[in-house]
């Protein structure tokens, strides 16, 4: 379904982007458009990838500018038949003390690529989402579930055009820019204490390869409007904690706990309730179909496949222990 096509990712520099890169390159994918505002970042990346992959590596293509910009994002998404939007900011605190900023990139960058793509006659965006979206209590939460409705608007106004758009939702990816473990790892190769917010605090965990995985799922399954998400396990932050330890020499004893913060939540949702009432079993995943109802409500009724639902999140997900965990990290990092 790729081949001698042209994808185009936001935020393209990121974790995301490079595990897309690193995988699709190799076949027989036409080109990847990398757009970024980081020229640094895209200096690393077109250097790696040189090196790594000479054979593929003419297939690679960097495009600086910023999702807050049509007109750059125009001139990127020139061409293109698909689009993996990653761009965004993401770091809670940052958000919290910045909102703004994040409405700005998350919300109105969101608008941007959706107006563009749909311009420029793109066939699929897949807009990667986070489980802070469900039920949020932060500025980022908030941002990405504004990023979400929009998506879901413009899918169901949009009907006459070619452009399918949907989302993928997903908690914490192990090893990503910005997660804990690269900053724990750190703390204990510097002999520092290992500072863990709350240790009952659960957090959903995947893997790069399962992040892709589920946006490439969501590219063959989801229609317009559609919510993707991937069942995933969880596990407490004392035993990631511990986990991480174990494979890399630390000392339970120096896990120091320095409380939650700004907008954080103890638990992950990855589906709502009311989302959970409506959504499809896929088996792996569950699909949120978009509500394509009109104003009309008199005249309409939605469709519940499981009314008494109840959330999905990472208290009531699997459970993994520090064994399960090791074994995962293992696989990963």
């Amino acid at each position: 379904m790729f081949t001698n096509k042209t994808l185009l990712i936001t935020g393209g520099t990121g974790s995301f982007g490079n595990a897309v890169a690193e995988r699709f390159l190799p076949t027989e994918i036409g080109e990847i458009r990398i757009f970024s505002r980081d020229e640094k970042k895209q200096n690393d990346m077109r250097r790696l990838f040189r090196e790594k992959m000479p054979e593929y590596f003419k297939k690679l293509k960097f495009y600086i500018g910023d999702v807050r910009d049509r007109q750059a994002l125009d001139q990127a998404m020139n061409g293109v038949d698909m689009v993996f939007h990653a761009a965004a900011l993401k770091q809670v605190p940052s958000c919290e003390f910045f909102p703004l900023e994040a409405v700005k990139t998350n919300v109105l960058g969101t608008e941007n690529v959706l107006d563009s793509a749909i311009a420029c006659g793109v066939s699929k965006v897949i807009c990667l989402s986070t489980d802070k979206a469900a039920y949020p209590v932060s500025a980022m939460g908030m941002s990405k579930a504004m990023m979400e409705k929009i998506v879901i608007a413009k899918a169901r106004l949009s009907k006459d055009v070619k452009t399918v758009m949907c989302c993928t939702r997903y908690g914490n990816v192990i090893g990503s820019r910005g997660s804990v473990i690269p900053l724990w790892i750190e703390q204990i190769q510097a002999n520092s204490p290992i500072t863990v917010t709350d240790p009952d605090m659960t957090r959903f965990i995947m893997s790069l390869d399962e992040a892709v995985d589920l946006v490439v799922y969501a590219f063959q399954n989801a229609e317009n409007g559609d919510i993707m998400v991937q069942k995933a396990p969880a596990c407490t932050l004392n035993t990631l904690a511990e986990a991480v330890c174990a494979l890399y020499g630390g000392k339970k004893s120096d896990i120091k706990y320095i409380g939650i913060r700004h907008g954080e939540k103890r638990y992950e949702t990855l589906l709502t309730a009311e989302e959970a009432a409506r959504a499809v079993d896929m088996g792996n995943h569950f699909r949120v179909p978009c509500d394509n109802r009109d104003l009309n409500y008199q005249a309409q009724s939605v469709k519940l496949t499981n009314a008494s639902a109840e959330e999905f999140n990472s208290n009531n997900t699997r459970i993994l222990n520090t064994e399960e965990v090791i074994e995962k990290l293992k696989e990963i990092l």
